[in-house]
């Protein structure tokens, strides 16, 4: 007869679990934080352009939504209120469930090199897509941050009179361009490399289309 530890030997390689990777809350949120990050970048290009931060930096038209700056406005401030009021539901939900703990931390410098050498090389494991590798973790985490600095620098641009103290923390209203530029350059950045990382793990499309 086989013993405990025989039976324990041959049995079969444990796999991932099964089921719901991303609940119906965090696939609407999600998407619709990016449509309306994607409408206030293109638009963004378009009421820069009107008035540029870098004179001697233009970005093309046929990049832009808007068509003029007063259609540019319309699209981003439709866009912004999307973005704050479904951002605010997202990190909501995500503190009240534990999620954002669960996914997005710890994260530490060692462990972020750590995998980001082992994606270099193609060493990196993507078995469970339940689970955020350190790289992973430090980039949504930094693209939160660069929602919210998007957010505030924005207010301190459209709202200068309004909210004086904010602008101030964003070194007046000249620096305060200067910051929303960068952060949208951040989050350009980010969109990026999301898009080629779902390329080279098409799963992660499919578990936010479907939820698993």
């Amino acid at each position: 007869m086989a013993t405990p530890h025989a039976l324990r030997d041959s049995a079969p390689p444990a796999t991932p679990k099964t089921g719901v990777i991303h609940p119906l809350w965090v696939r609407v949120t999600h998407w619709l934080n990016a449509l309306a990050a994607i409408v206030m970048m293109l638009s963004g290009w378009r009421i820069y352009d009107a008035s540029p931060v870098f004179p001697s930096f233009h970005i093309p038209p046929a990049i832009t939504l808007g068509g003029w700056l007063a259609g540019a406005l319309q699209w981003h401030f439709a866009a912004m209120w999307l973005l704050v009021f479904n951002g605010l539901v997202y990190l909501t939900l995500n503190l009240a469930s534990g999620r954002f703990v669960r996914k997005f931390l710890p994260v530490s410098p060692r462990a972020v090199l750590h995998d980001l050498i082992a994606a270099l090389t193609g060493k990196l494991s993507h078995a469970d897509l339940r689970v955020y590798n350190s790289v992973q973790k430090l980039a949504y985490l930094v693209v939160i941050c660069d929602l919210i600095v998007l957010v505030l620098s924005g207010l301190a641009i459209w709202k200068s009179v309004q909210f004086p103290l904010l602008r101030e923390l964003m070194g007046g209203y000249d620096n305060a361009r200067i910051v929303h530029f960068a952060a949208m350059s951040l989050l350009a950045a980010f969109l990026v490399v999301h898009l080629a990382m779902v390329a080279l793990v098409p799963r992660s499309l499919l578990a936010m289309l479907r939820g698993r």
